[in-house]
């Protein structure tokens, strides 16, 4: 499941930012975006090439990107990958079909399902009398807790 999640957030990113840069043709502006131009540009009403540049390179495609190869890399080393990770993907992607409804939100909800059913496989919670006030993380002794 763990896999799955990351390949499907990997392509995720990946597929919007190359799909912004081809089909939406954002990759015609780069001769803008490194002149300067957009030093000088005013956000509140962007030019073609800015609005370019923040769908394509400066979107959150590749970001997406590293956080699904992360997890990749993490399920390849056979470590657990952090719960927050998919929970902030989780909150972020509610967000995303809040505002913007028709868009392919779906793709990463069922990205952030498997994540969070793969972490709980991968690492159930310890019996609660291992818990206690002298045990540390998961059921650990800490060295001072005699």
């Amino acid at each position: 499941m763990i896999k799955w999640a990351g390949w499907l957030i990997t392509l995720f990113g990946a597929a919007h930012t190359l799909g912004a840069l081809t089909v939406m043709k954002a990759a015609g502006h780069a001769g803008t975006w490194f002149s300067g131009t957009l030093w000088r540009d005013d956000l509140s009403a962007m030019s073609p090439a800015n609005s370019a540049f923040w769908l394509s390179a400066a979107s959150f495609g590749v970001p997406l990107v590293l956080v699904g190869l992360t997890v990749l890399w993490l399920d390849r080393r056979g470590i657990t990958p952090p719960r927050f990770i998919a929970w902030a993907l989780g909150i972020w992607t509610l967000l995303i079909a809040t505002v913007l409804l028709f868009t392919p939100w779906p793709i990463l909800l069922v990205a952030t399902v498997l994540l969070l059913a793969g972490i709980r496989r991968a690492d159930p919670a310890p019996p609660r009398s291992a818990t206690g006030p002298d045990q540390g993380f998961r059921g650990i002794s800490r060295p001072d807790a005699a």
